[in-house]
């Protein structure tokens, strides 16, 4: 069983950046692709981007483009996702998703594995 785990939430002043962390607990051969999502109060979860590992193909939300970066490093299991210019309304819980299978959806149903979240608040 493949287990995520997310680190580097926090809080940050509007215009301000982070950086968050997916490791994940297996050898990655299991996994093609890993996304994030982003789920506000009361609002459903939605795609900021994803990596297909081994092709190192990016694809990104377009409200997200110029902005934030998403990138894998293959050796270390993990994925990372740098976040600059932050909005107010950006606040939410950040997840990482994996699947096995080739291709890079943006429905978070299409993803098997899922971490439990992180939570990044943007100050106005």
């Amino acid at each position: 069983q493949v287990q995520l785990v997310e680190s580097g939430g926090g809080l940050v002043q509007a215009g301000g950046s982070l950086r968050l962390s997916c490791a994940a607990s297996k050898r990655p051969f299991s996994i093609d692709t890993i996304a994030w999502f982003r789920q506000a109060p009361g609002k459903e979860r939605e795609f900021v981007a994803a990596i297909a590992l081994n092709r190192g193909s990016t694809l990104y939300a377009t409200f997200v483009k110029g902005r934030f970066t998403i990138s894998g490093d293959n050796a270390k299991s993990t994925v990372f996702l740098q976040m600059n210019s932050l909005k107010p309304e950006e606040t939410a819980v950040y997840y990482c998703a994996g699947k096995g299978t080739t291709g890079v959806p943006t429905a978070h149903l299409a993803y098997n594995y899922w971490g439990q979240g992180t939570q990044v608040t943007v100050s106005s």
